[in-house]
């Protein structure tokens, strides 16, 4: 399975983590790391095929700007990668 490294500029957040369609929308599951140049990074092992996910920034829901998005059933937008 490919490795997928998400990465969010959000330097001022406390706090960052990814949820997903891969791990039932868990919040606590994937911790993002803050780098040195102030942005958060992962990278998670993913299997092909399209996903949805957004980030969970300090205690709230982020919809990643720089990708694909699509309506989601609580009224904002889920982003979308596709893995190869």
């Amino acid at each position: 399975m490919p490795r997928v490294t998400f990465r969010l500029n959000h330097s001022e957040a406390k706090s960052v983590s990814i949820a997903g369609s891969f791990n039932e929308w868990n919040p606590e599951t994937y911790p993002l790391r803050k780098t040195k140049k102030g942005y958060w990074s992962t990278t998670i092992t993913l299997p092909r095929g399209r996903h949805e996910y957004r980030y969970f920034v300090d205690g709230q829901w982020f919809t990643d700007p720089d990708t694909e998005q699509t309506p989601n059933e609580f009224g904002s937008s889920n982003s979308v990668i596709v893995v190869k």
